[in-house]
C-alpha cells in the first residue's frame, strides 16, 4: 500500500489526483491540506484523519508520515512541503512550480541530503521526465517545451489592451485553476516552467527552447546529439502525469483515450511572441541571473495575478509589475529558507507598490 499525502486536495489537480486514487486500490490517501476550503466531507468518504486547511503543513506531514506527497498547493505557499519530502526522503509528487522554481538551489541541496524522489507532475515536465530517464546526460543536445499559446496567441499587444478577466480565463486546451490559466494567457506559465526545467534537469538555460503548440498535443521534445529528436505525445489530460507520478514506476492504467493517428493529426509548432508576451523573456532573464531573482520574479507574478484578478491592473500590467519588481531587487542569493523568505516578502511589497496597492 502507499501511502499519499494529497495538499492543494480541492483545486484541480488534487480533485483529479482523488480520483486516481480512488481507482487503484493499492494507493491510499493518509492526509488531505487545502488553502482554505473545508475538507471534511473528502475526509469523511475515505476515512481520513490527518485534514489540515491553510498554514504549515509540514506538522500535518509529520503526522501522516506519507510514502507519497502531491503538493498542488498553489504558489510560494507550497515551498515548507516541497523541502520537508525531499529533505526527509520522501517521494514528491510536484505540482507546485513555484516552489522549485522559487528555492531551486535549496530545494535541491535538501533532496541532495535527503535522497527524496522527485517527480514533476507539470504535463511538459512529465513528459522531459520520460523521455530523458535512462539516458546519459551527454547525449542531449537539447530540450523544448511546448506552449498552447493561451487564449491570446495569434492577439497582439494593441488587441490585449481592453481583454478581461473572463477572457484570460478562457483557455482553449487545459482546464486549470484560475492562476495558472492566467499565468498560460500571459505565457508566465512558461517562464516558470523554464526556471523549473533548469533545475529540475540540470540544464543551461540556452538548452531549453519554448515552442508554441496549439493543439497541446506533443508535450516536450528532447533533441539528441545524432540530431535526431523524441517527443512525448498524448491528449492534453493531467491524469497522465498525475497518474504517473502517484504509480511510479508501474504506470498504471488510466481512463483516457489513446491518440487516433489514424483519423489525421496535425502538428503546428510556431515560436513565442516576446513582444506582446514579454514575461516569458523576464523569466529567462531572471533565471540566468540567478540568485533570488526566480524567487521575486515568482513573487510578483503571484501578486500582479491577483491584483488582475481583483481588476486592480489590466492585464497588459502584469510584465510591468514583474519587471518593475525585478529592477528594485538585488537578487543576492539565499543562504537559508529564511533569506528565502525574506526575498519572497520583499519582491511581495516592491509588486504591491507597484499595482498600486496600499502597503502597510
Amino acid at each position: 500500500m502507499k501511502r499519499i499525502a494529497v495538499l492543494g486536495a480541492t483545486g484541480s489537480i488534487g480533485r483529479q489526483a482523488l480520483d486516481i486514487i480512488d481507482a487503484h486500490p493499492e494507493l491510499e490517501v493518509c492526509a488531505l491540506a487545502s488553502g482554505s476550503n473545508e475538507l471534511d466531507a473528502l475526509a469523511a468518504e475515505r476515512g481520513v484523519d490527518h485534514v489540515q486547511v491553510g498554514g504549515d503543513l509540514t506538522a500535518l506531514l509529520d503526522n501522516a508520515a506519507p510514502d507519497v506527497v502531491l503538493n498542488a498547493v498553489v504558489g510560494f505557499a507550497g515551498l515548507p512541503a516541497t523541502i520537508w519530502a525531499l529533505e526527509g526522503g520522501v517521494t514528491l509528487a510536484l505540482a507546485n512550480k513555484e516552489s522549485l522554481v522559487a528555492a531551486g538551489d535549496l530545494a535541491l541541496a535538501a533532496r541532495e541530503r535527503g535522497g527524496g524522489l522527485l517527480l514533476p507532475v507539470d504535463s511538459e515536465h512529465s513528459a522531459l521526465y520520460q523521455l530523458l530517464e535512462g539516458r546519459e546526460p551527454e547525449t542531449i543536445g537539447s530540450v523544448v517545451l511546448t506552449a498552447s499559446g493561451g487564449p491570446f496567441r495569434g492577439r497582439t499587444r494593441a488587441d490585449l489592451q481592453t481583454v478581461t478577466r473572463a477572457d484570460a480565463l478562457k483557455h482553449p486546451t487545459w482546464q486549470m485553476g484560475p492562476k495558472i490559466t492566467v499565468d498560460s494567457a500571459s505565457l508566465a506559465n512558461k517562464g516558470l516552467e523554464l526556471i523549473e526545467a533548469h533545475f529540475l534537469f540540470a540544464l543551461p538555460y540556452h538548452r531549453i527552447e519554448i515552442v508554441v503548440h496549439p493543439t497541446s498535443v506533443v508535450h516536450a521534445i528532447v533533441r539528441l546529439r545524432d540530431g535526431s529528436a523524441l517527443a512525448h505525445l498524448g491528449y492534453p489530460d493531467m491524469r497522465v502525469p498525475i497518474s504517473f507520478a502517484l504509480t511510479y514506476p508501474e504506470r498504471a492504467t488510466t481512463p483516457v483515450e489513446p491518440l487516433d493517428f489514424s483519423e489525421g493529426l496535425s502538428l503546428e509548432f510556431e515560436p513565442p511572441d516576446p513582444e506582446t508576451f514579454p514575461l516569458l523573456a523576464l523569466a529567462r532573464r531572471a533565471g540566468e541571473s540567478g540568485g533570488t531573482y526566480p524567487c521575486a520574479y515568482n513573487a510578483a507574478n503571484e501578486v500582479a495575478v491577483q491584483a488582475f484578478l481583483a481588476g486592480r491592473i489590466p492585464f497588459l500590467g502584469l510584465a510591468g509589475v514583474v519587471e518593475e519588481t525585478l529592477a528594485a531587487m538585488d537578487g543576492a542569493p539565499a543562504a537559508d529558507l529564511d533569506e528565502l523568505v525574506e526575498a519572497d516578502a520583499a519582491a511581495r511589497r516592491l509588486a504591491e507598490r507597484a499595482t498600486g496597492a496600499v502597503v502597510t
